[in-house]
C-alpha cells in the first residue's frame, strides 16, 4: 500500500460532505489519485469547470459513432481496432454470418460485450446461447466461433498479456452488485452435441503477439466429452447486475466496477434511481482525476449525463481536463427533473493512455468539445 501524504484541510467556502449541500452558486470539482480510490480535493468554483471555449492541441474530449461503421466481418479478427494501449484492445466487430473456422486469442483474455444481435457461441467448454446485453468473457486460449441468428454487433476488450478478475466487493459482501451464482458457464448439451457431429477439416486461427497463424485439423476439434477446473467462460447480462447507490450521495464510477484487470477496469452503468436527498447531487460531480482515460460505451436509454448521444456512441475523456455533465443535463440535475436513469452503459478507465486508430478517427464527432459550451454561469 501506498503511504500517501494524507492530512485533510479547509479552506473558504466548502461543502462539508463531497457531493452534497454545495455552498450557494458554486461547483464542484473533484482533484483525485487512483480512480477515485486515493487522495482528493473538492474545489468550489463560481464557473463550471467545462465552461471552455476551445482547445488548442491534441488532448480535448472526444466522440466517436460506431453506428456509421459499414463494414461487416466474418471472424473476430476481421473487427474494427477501435482504441489501445499496452495493455487493452477495443475492437468493434458486426458479423451476420456462422463463422466457418474457429479462434483462438493467444495475446489475452476476451470480453465481449453483446450490443445487438443474438445466437450461439461454441467453444472447447461447450455452447452458450447469447444475446443483447451480454459479457461473455473467454479466457486466453479458448477455441471458439459464433453462430449468429440474428445480424450481432459486438464490443471486443482484450485483456492484452493479461487476465480478468473480479472487482474486491468489500464491505458489502461477494454478492453484491451481481452474485457469482448468476454467472453462466457452456453446456456440452444437445447443440454442442449437434456441431461436433460435423466433421470435415476445420481451421483453428490463432492470434499472438497481433500476428495471425492457421492450425488445421482433419476433424473438429470441439469435441470435449467432458472437462472440470475452475477456468471457464462466463456469461453475464446487465439485467443480472443490481447497482450500489445511496440515495444521499453521488457514488463514483469505481461503485460500479464489474470487471478488473491489468491497469484497466471495466464498469457498468444500468438503470437504477436518482439520489433524492435535496442536497445530494444528482448527476456526476465535475472531476479532473488524472491518471485514468475514460472510455465510455452507450449501449441503450438516453445519458443521463450527456446530450446528443445515441447508442452505439463512444465518448474518450483522456486525462489532463476537468470533465463532467453538460449543462442541460447538469441542470435538469438540479431541478431532479428526472426520478431514475435508463441508461446501459460499458465504461473502460485505462491507467495508461489509450491511442485511437485511423478507423475511429473516420467516425469521430469533431466538435463533441464544444457540447459543453452552453454551460450557465452561477455567481
Amino acid at each position: 500500500m501506498r503511504k500517501w501524504l494524507s492530512f485533510p484541510r479547509r479552506a473558504g467556502a466548502c461543502s462539508r460532505q463531497a457531493h452534497a449541500d454545495l455552498p450557494a452558486g458554486t461547483y464542484e470539482r473533484e482533484m483525485g489519485k487512483e480512480g477515485f480510490f486515493g487522495p482528493a480535493t473538492h474545489f468550489y468554483h463560481r464557473h463550471p469547470p467545462t465552461g471552455w471555449t476551445g482547445f488548442d492541441g491534441p488532448l480535448r474530449p472526444r466522440a466517436f459513432d460506431t453506428t456509421k461503421l459499414d463494414a461487416a466481418g466474418a471472424s473476430p479478427w476481421d473487427a474494427v481496432p477501435l482504441l489501445g494501449n499496452a495493455q487493452v484492445r477495443i475492437r468493434h466487430l458486426a458479423i451476420a454470418g456462422a463463422m466457418d473456422h474457429l479462434v483462438r486469442n493467444g495475446d489475452g483474455d476476451e470480453l465481449i460485450f453483446v450490443h445487438e444481435g443474438e445466437g450461439d457461441l461454441f467453444c472447447d467448454f461447450g455452447h452458450l446461447a447469447y444475446r443483447e446485453g451480454d459479457y461473455i468473457l473467454l479466457p486466453r486460449g479458448t477455441m471458439w466461433r459464433l453462430e449468429p441468428s440474428q445480424a450481432t454487433r459486438l464490443l471486443l476488450i482484450e485483456a492484452t498479456n493479461g487476465a480478468y478478475r473480479m472487482p474486491e466487493k468489500g464491505l458489502v459482501g461477494p454478492h453484491a452488485i451481481f452474485d457469482p451464482a448468476v454467472l453462466e458457464t457452456p453446456e456440452l448439451d444437445e447443440a454442442f452435441l449437434a456441431q461436433r457431429a460435423k466433421e470435415r477439416e476445420w481451421a483453428v486461427r490463432v492470434k499472438r503477439r497481433g500476428t495471425l497463424t492457421t492450425i488445421t485439423y482433419p476433424f473438429n476439434p470441439l469435441d470435449a466429452v467432458g472437462w472440470k477446473g475452475d477456468l471457464v467462460p462466463v456469461k453475464l447480462n446487465w439485467r443480472d447486475i443490481r447497482p450500489l447507490m445511496s440515495h444521499r450521495y453521488h457514488l463514483p464510477p469505481s461503485a460500479h466496477t464489474t470487471f478488473v484487470a491489468d491497469r484497466f477496469v471495466v464498469c457498468t452503468f444500468v438503470p437504477r434511481p436518482i439520489e433524492s436527498d435535496p442536497g445530494a447531487l444528482k448527476v456526476p460531480f465535475f472531476h479532473s482525476n488524472d491518471d485514468y482515460d475514460e472510455f465510455i460505451f452507450y449501449h441503450r436509454g438516453q445519458f443521463f449525463s450527456r446530450d446528443n448521444i445515441h447508442p452505439g456512441m463512444i465518448t474518450l475523456h483522456p486525462c489532463g481536463f476537468p470533465h463532467g455533465p453538460h449543462p442541460k443535463a447538469f441542470a435538469a440535475g438540479a431541478r431532479h427533473a428526472r426520478k431514475e436513469t435508463d441508461e446501459v452503459a460499458v465504461m473502460i478507465d485505462t491507467r495508461d493512455a489509450l491511442d485511437t486508430s485511423p478507423a475511429a478517427e473516420t467516425i469521430e464527432w469533431a466538435d463533441y468539445w464544444k457540447s459543453w459550451s452552453a454551460g450557465p454561469e452561477v455567481g
